[in-house]
């Protein structure tokens, strides 16, 4: 399962891609906004959204390509490690 975070810290990507790895998951992570967001994001089973980190703008490019290829998103209000944790647990288990 492939999956793309929005938002989050900087510091704590490897540890966000450590914790995917670890449900068997392939992740990608954007704590910045970058010109090229809208190709980057490519066609993943799942994005989630770390609202309380992230900008605007990356959350309407992020919500624009879930709608255009039909792809799921959650959202978590926390970055931390548990609210990463939690989705996780709940969308696996779910497939």
């Amino acid at each position: 399962m492939s999956v793309v975070i929005i938002g989050g810290n900087e510091r704590m990507e490897q540890q966000y891609k450590q914790i995917c790895k670890k449900h068997r998951c392939k992740a990608k992570v954007f704590t910045r906004m970058s010109g090229n967001l809208k190709t980057q994001i490519g066609h993943p089973d799942l994005i989630i959204l770390f609202t309380s980190t992230v900008a605007h703008k990356m959350v309407y490019c992020a919500l624009k390509e879930a709608e255009r290829h039909s792809i799921p998103v959650e959202r978590a209000h926390s970055s931390s490690a548990c609210a990463l944790e939690s989705v996780l647990e709940k969308v696996v288990t779910a497939v």
